[in-house]
Formats: structure tokens, sequence, C-alpha cells
């Protein structure tokens, strides 16, 4: 199966600077169900491409908020995510400017390909959420749900 746009998203979140409490300690089971939970594997039936976004919070963010599929077009969210993609990817090369526990890996995004409608909707998507939870802007739009 190609992988062209395989990748993984480990994201540090952001702590507080309150003081806590000995943290209670998470068990193997847990922590195996905490990241079951926050993956998201994108896979299409319509050809072989795969992507495996892994961030507490967007599975039930793309279940609660996201618009329901088939709202936009794919042609629009092509569009999207080629210009998100390469906003992307030029933070991840620019590790002293921007924040690489943010920006860890390229994507391997080529606008000439026809990856479906369900990797694109969950692409874009993910960078929505990416742009409202950590408060960066990769695209000259407003983001808005």
């Amino acid at each position: 199966m190609k992988k062209l746009i395989s990748f993984l998203l480990f994201l540090v979140i952001a702590t507080s600077c309150k003081s806590v409490d000995s943290p209670k300690p998470v068990s193997e089971e847990r922590e195996e169900s905490l990241v079951a939970n926050d993956t998201v594997v994108i896979d299409s039936e319509e050809n072989s491409y795969e992507i495996i976004i892994i961030e507490p919070g967007f599975n039930a963010w793309l279940a609660s908020t996201a618009r329901p599929r088939h709202y936009y077009s794919q042609s629009f969210l092509e569009t999207r995510n080629h210009i998100y993609v390469t906003n992307w990817n030029l933070r991840v090369n620019q590790p002293f400017q921007f924040d690489p526990n943010l920006y860890e890996l390229r994507i391997d995004y080529n606008n000439s390909e026809d990856y479906g409608y369900e990797i694109n909707y969950k692409l874009y998507n993910y960078f929505i959420y990416f742009q409202l939870r950590y408060k960066q802007k990769l695209g000259p739009f407003v983001v808005r749900i």
C-alpha cells in the first residue's frame, strides 16, 4: 500500500504555569486507550493513500464541531489543503522561527494527485483544528467553522 501522505503528528500539549499536585500514574491500559482514541487513520477505499494523525481531542472535535461531509466540494478542499500544506512544510523547515514541537514532520502532498474526498476532508479539518487550538495561521484565510 502506498503511503504517500503518511505522517505522524506528535504535538506537545502546553502546560499551564500553575503548580500541580503529584500526577497520578497512568496505567499501560489507560495509556493505550488514550493513544487509540486520539489516533485518526485516514485511508480511502478510492485509492491507496493513508494519513495517520495522533492529536488529543481531534476525533471529538471532528465529530462534534467540523462541518459535515460534503459541505465543501473536493476542489475547495484540495485548494485549501495545498495552501495549508505548503505553509506547514515551510514552517517545518524553519525550526528556529516556528515551534518545532508543533511542526515536526513534513507532509508530502501533491496537488496533482487525486487523494479522494475523505482524505482531503479530514486533512482540511485537521488544519482547521490545529489553527484554532494552537492559535496558528497557515494561510491568508480567516479560520472559522
